[in-house]
Order: C-alpha cells, then structure tokens, then sequence
C-alpha cells in the first residue's frame, strides 16, 4: 500500500497539540469499549432503576476519534427507535456494521445512520436473515479497531475509522461469493441509496426529531459516499428479502443496494464510507480529505495514535491493571461526545431547521450536548485537560442561540429539544467565560442567557422548544407550583427539580452577570438562586411539592419517586444546591442535621449513583464537621458501582458524565459547583498521578502512603505549603504544580471547620 498523511480535521490538530508522557505499554489497550454494553450489575442500580431505560449504560463499543462526527460499531439491533443502541452485549446475532450518530450513554436515539452487512454464499437466502451468531472470544474492541468473526459466513471483518470517516476490510476464510448488503436504517421508510457508479453507493437518511416536534423532519440529513476498492462483479437493490429488477431508490431496514464479489481463502475486500450532515457531496470530499487511499492499516494507527495522546492527558501509576482498565474506558466514553458537526470545509447544516448552511470557523461545530447530564462534570473535566476544545462547545452554543433566536436547552440532532429539565447551557457558559476560556463576545452570549432567564416565550416558540419550560409560574411565584403540570415538555411536572435547577443556573448567570458589570441583572439573579428555599419544607428537613397558596403536597415520601421529583426521590434532590450548600445546612438546622441526613440516605440504600443529580451528594459530607466521611463514601463508590465487564456502569452513561464521575472522584476532586472554580477534595483511588495541562505545565498529585490501605487524608499540600482548606481551584490546577496528600488509616479531623470550606451564597 502507498504511504500517506491522512488529513484530519482542524479539530484533531486542536485537540492534541500538545506532548504526551513515554508509555512503557499503550494506553488504548486498557480501554474497554464492551464496558456498558450489558445489564447494569450493581444493587444501586437494581434498586433505583427503571427496567426499560435505565438498566443499562447504552454505551456502545464505537471506533472512532474522539469527539467524532460518526461512531462505527457492530450492530445487533437495528432500529433508530428511542432508547434501543446499535449494539448489546447479549444478543447473538450481528446483522450489521453502524456508521452510527447515537449519543453514547443515552436514552434518545441514533439519526442519519447508514448499515453495511457482509454476507457470503447464497444471495437470496442471505436476504432473507442477513444476520450471523458471533462470539465474544472471536471480537477485540478498542477505540481505534473492531474485529469479529461472523461464523455463519465464515468472514471476518475489521472496522476502524477518523473522525467522519470509516474503513471496512473483509477477509474470507472460505472461498465463496461475498455479497455486502447496504442499508440506510430509516424507520420512517425516507432513505435513499443509489449507485455512483461501479462500486461507488450514495445514501440519504433524513433525520427526525424528538421531544420537542417529536416526528417533525429536522432540516438536514445524514449522508454517506461508500467506495469498494475493487469493482464489484454483480449489484443491485433488495426489498424484503428479494432481488428487485430495478434500483429502487429508497432504503430502509428491509430496502437496499448489493455489492457481489467473489473472494479465494484469505483474500479480502476493503470499502470506506464518508459521511456528512451537508450533503453527498460533503461526505465525498470529508471521504478524500481523510482517507484518500486504500490503507486500512495506516488509519488504524493514526487513530490508535490520536487515542493514545487523548489518553494521555492523564497517566496513572496503579499496579492493580483492572482499575487502570476502568480508569481509561471512563476517559474514552468521556471523549465520544459532543459530536463534530461540520465537514472537512467548514459547511453544517444551521441548527434548528433554518434554512441552508452555515460555514464554521474559526473553530468547529459540534452538537449533540447531552447538557442535562454533562454540565456536572463530563465539561468541568475537559475544561482543565482541553479548554480550547471548550471554547469551541461554547462558541457552538452561541451559534445556536444566534441562529434560532433562544439559546437551547438540550441542542442534539441539531434541533431545539427541551428535554430534561433546567437550563444549563448557563452553566456551561458562565463557567466558560468566568475561567477565561470562552474568547468569543460576553456580552452576546450573555444576552441569549438573559432571555432564557427572564422572557417567557410566545406559545410557537415554546411548543419548538425555545425557552425554559414553565417559566412564567417560576417568575411569579419563586418556585413552581403543583398547579403548573408544564404540559408542554416530555418531562411533565417534575416542578421541584425545575425550580432547583433554576436557581442554580440563576446563580451561574448572577456570576456572569456580575463578571461583565451588569450589576442590578446580578442583584435579581442572585437573589434568585435562593428560590429553593422556597420548595424546602423545614417539617420534614427535605424539598417537597408546593401549591400556590403554600401548602404542601401530600402524602410525603421521602425514599419513593414522585411526580415532583426529576427521576429520583426528595430525599436525592434535597442535596441539589450546589451554589449554597452552607444555606442548605443552616435551613436544615445546621452542620450536623447536614451530616445527619446524608448518613440517613446512605445508611438507608437511598443513595442512587446510577443517575445524575446524586453525584454530588458523596462529596457534601467537605462541608460539615466530618469530611472524612466523603473519603470513605467516594472510596466505596468508586470500588462498587465501577467495573470492567460489560454490565460496569450503573445507569445510562449519559454521554460520559458517569464516566467522568469516576475520573475526577478516582483523581481526588470533585466540581460541586461547576462554574465556581472550586474543587472538593477526598483521597486520591492512586499513589500518584499527572495531568498534562496546556503549554507544556503538569499538575502532579502524589501521595505519602498507598491509599488503599491509607485512605483518610491527614494534611494537603500545594507546592510544598500546607493547604489549610479542603478545596483546590482551577486557577490553581492550570498553574501546574505538585499537590501532595499526607494519609492515614483511620478518621482524621482535616477540613472540619467553616473556615477550611467552601463558603455559600452569603458571601457572593
């Protein structure tokens, strides 16, 4: 084969411009990407989780480079359908390979996608189950590379990939006819394959929306340029398991084009696919820019080496090989998304069904923010490891809000959505802009979160999606009221949680605010972020529902869900208050009543890590009188609810942010409050580890003794002077230094006192 550079986006030369550490052994190998594919395992899980969406982690075992325009993965289902991936562990049959676009984690759907099928021998009988059996002992998995045998037709294929790209080999191990079926996986009956010539496919898949306009076309398609490098001896279309006489045209699960080929023993065939969100052209150019030759061995290590500088990032020293194989799989699911969206050349489709194309730059467009889950800590992460590509998230989101005229929600399939509740592309914003990582103008980004916050929408905009769902009672009452159902949204009611996410993105605008001197917005937004007193019902000590004439909803029940509750329970959501959690203590009762109530969740298997908005609860014991207690909790957490088999997570990994959890709880910090800058501290899960920062700098952690057998933390040190409090900050971090943990094996008193903590909204 010619050697060649492959072309990659300006995204990749963005993403790892910087060196990595020597590895004595590759770091991709560590990584599992089977890791999540099957029944989550945990009692947590088994507890709290519904049996249709939430058993499993929905992750799928995707070849690509990070943060990538198009995951390529073997496909046992396939279905668009909500809340079905491409690919579980514990089905048998593979009945395709994905050039899929489905958010990692998650319980939406794939769009736009396009499936490959190598079968061998009889067409005909082929067509009518195009499917094989496979075993997992004959399948190897990493982020660069898929192999698996297909016993049936006695074929192996290997699949690896750039970031809009994919390449194909098929090697037979018989001699016999090779057929590759190709469909264009459109549950709405909608696509489109047709030849491009010999041995050139071009496919349309238009996309859909949900949620908000569930059904509704999105204004864009998902496109596809398949090339095989040799002419193919026979082809032509299939329609529900039969050989048509005539193209067809359309495509769907049942519809589609055949390639023929014969191949001897051990001879293969190669085909790529681009792909492309503009047009067919788009995906041809995307196809010649990233694999302009037929080189599969090439890309497959170019994107081995891509993988290993993003691995990189972070270098653990852990003798125990099955935590560094946790470790690395959560950096891996916490690099799938958010999704490049634009070609080689700039060109996406404008968000929101806006008519034509918009040109990216300087940086890239990315979409599919799964912002519900990610604002916590999936971007906190990445803001210390990567902030360029933060910034090129928040421009994105700018872009967004410009073109539809509200600031989305919950931006996937390029579409407003209002899924989920709260409003945290404020968070992710504010925070941006407030570390100095955002470089694009305040003051517009500002004004798109303003309107966000204080207009309510006109009711067209509001049934699209635009705007904060039930705003007007929040602007009214300071909470939202039972009597306010918020009708128009796919979580209906739920009017605590909304009212808690509220105020806590009020706060990140107040911060925000006051950064760009809009002092009196600051003042009310403030003010505003303690509108959870206002669902704090101080008889029972927990958030509760409440009516517009104050009165409490009834019965209570603190451990069960309940309709005011977002996927949890009122004991869970008592603990979201992330900008005051001192003001929560003192509503409470104090430090101890505090205490008190997080012992009374765990002690009670009430805590549920299978779902975002507990995350931080293990780290609130830093702001009362025993800050050990979170040591210990994180610590079992991290040895309970991770693993490295295929049922390893608990709960939908939703596009990394259960990943990233575990990177930062494992590393010894944790952002409770994203966008203040301030990280709580428990004993690192590693003698020592480093981070590489930008322009060359290293945060480098260490600890005295092994923390396992060591696991409190006696004093903290910041480049060689003692920490006297039990929170590091970002500008800290970024500096680069060394922070060095002294430990001991039992209960310490470290970080137990008001001054040691993080202080709450009363000094903002």
């Amino acid at each position: 084969m010619k050697e060649f550079l492959i072309v990659y986006s300006t995204f990749v030369a963005l993403f790892f411009h910087s060196p990595v550490f020597a590895q004595q052994s590759q770091l991709i190998h560590f990584v599992q990407p089977l890791a999540g594919t099957a029944v989550s395992g945990t009692d947590a899980a088994k507890k709290h989780s519904e049996a249709s969406s939430e058993q499993y982690a929905n992750t799928i075992p995707a070849v690509s480079t990070p943060f990538a325009m198009t995951q390529w993965t073997a496909q046992t289902r396939k279905t668009e359908q909500k809340c079905v991936a491409p690919y579980y562990y514990s089905d048998s049959l593979i009945n395709g390979f994905r050039a899929s676009h489905w958010l990692s984690g998650s319980c939406t759907q794939d769009y736009g996608s396009f499936s490959v099928m190598p079968v061998s021998g009889s067409l005909q009988k082929a067509l009518r189950q195009a499917s094989s059996s496979f075993s997992h002992n004959n399948e190897q998995s990493t982020p660069a590379y898929y192999q698996v045998t297909l016993d049936r037709y006695q074929l192996l294929v290997e699949l690896t990939a750039t970031a809009r790209c994919g390449i194909i080999r098929v090697t037979a191990q018989k001699s016999d006819s090779v057929y590759l079926l190709i469909n264009a996986n459109s549950d709405q009956h909608q696509g489109q394959l047709n030849f491009g010539g010999k041995g050139k496919v071009l496919g349309k898949n238009p996309v859909h929306r949900i949620y908000q306009g569930w059904g509704e076309y999105a204004g864009f398609d998902g496109h596809m340029c398949l090339i095989t490098e040799s002419v193919p001896s026979i082809s032509g279309s299939f329609h529900q398991g039969k050989i048509q006489k005539s193209v067809l045209g359309r495509s769907d699960e049942t519809s589609g084009i055949y390639l023929g080929f014969f191949l001897k023993k051990g001879e293969s065939i190669c085909f790529k696919i681009g792909t492309s969100f503009t047009d067919i052209a788009g995906a041809e150019q995307n196809l010649k820019e990233e694999i302009p030759f037929w080189a599969f061995d090439e890309v497959r290590q170019k994107t081995t080496d891509l993988w290993e500088q993003a691995l990189g990032k972070i270098v653990v020293e852990d003798n125990d090989l099955q935590g560094k194989r946790i470790f690395y799989t959560a950096m891996y699911h916490a690099m799938q998304h958010p999704r490049l969206f634009n070609d080689v050349d700039g060109k996406y489709p404008r968000f929101a069904g806006s008519s034509g194309y918009a040109l990216a730059g300087p940086a890239d467009y990315y979409d599919d923010f799964s912002m519900w889950d990610i604002y916590r800590a999936q971007i906190p992460l990445l803001e210390i490891i990567e902030p360029e590509l933060v910034n090129n998230f928040v421009s994105s989101l700018i872009n967004k809000g410009a073109q539809g005229g509200w600031m989305p929600i919950f931006p996937c399939w390029n579409s407003y959505t209002a899924a989920m509740i709260g409003d945290h592309a404020t968070s992710v914003i504010s925070s941006a802009f407030l570390k100095g990582i955002g470089r694009t103008d305040p003051y517009e980004a500002y004004a798109l979160l303003r309107k966000n916050a204080f207009i309510v929408p006109d009711t067209v905009s509001y049934h699209e999606g635009k705007g904060r769902r039930a705003l007007a009672t929040y602007l009214q009452y300071n909470y939202i009221p039972m009597e306010d159902s918020v009708p128009i949204a796919f979580h209906k009611k739920e009017q605590v949680s909304r009212t808690l996410e509220y105020a806590y993105d009020d706060y990140a605008l107040a911060m925000f605010a006051k950064s760009i001197g809009q002092t009196a917005d600051y003042k009310r937004l403030l003010a505003r972020a303690k509108n959870y007193e206002n669902v704090f019902d101080k008889e029972t000590g927990m958030v509760r529902g409440r009516y517009i004439n104050g009165t409490w909803y009834k019965p209570f029940n603190a451990n069960k869900r309940e309709p005011y509750i977002t996927e949890g329970t009122p004991h869970q959501y008592t603990f979201y208050v992330p900008q005051d959690i001192p003001g929560l203590a003192k509503l409470m009762g104090g430090r101890d009543v505090l205490k008190n109530s997080l012992d009374s969740l765990f002690s009670s298997g009430g805590y549920w890590h299978g779902n975002e908005p507990g995350h931080q609860i293990p780290f609130l014991y830093n702001f009362t009188s025993s800050p050990w207690k979170t040591q210990e909790r994180v610590r079992q957490l991290l040895k309970e609810e991770y693993t490295d088999g295929p049922g390893g997570l608990s709960g939908n990994d939703d596009a990394g942010q259960m990943s990233a959890w575990y990177v930062f709880a494992s590393l010894g910090f944790y952002p409770v409050d994203p966008i203040s800058g301030s990280y709580l501290l428990t004993s690192p899960f590693y003698k020592k580890y480093e981070m590489l920062l930008p322009d060359g700098k290293k945060w480098i952690v260490t600890c005295d003794k092994d923390p396992e057998d060591h696991p409190y933390i006696r004093s903290v040190s910041l480049n060689g002077r003692d920490l006297r409090r039990n929170y590091i900050k970002y500008e800290e971090i970024m500096q680069g230094g060394n922070l060095k943990f002294q430990l001991a094996k039992k209960p310490t008193q470290w970080g137990s006192t008001e001054k040691e903590q993080v202080q709450g909204l009363s000094i903002r």
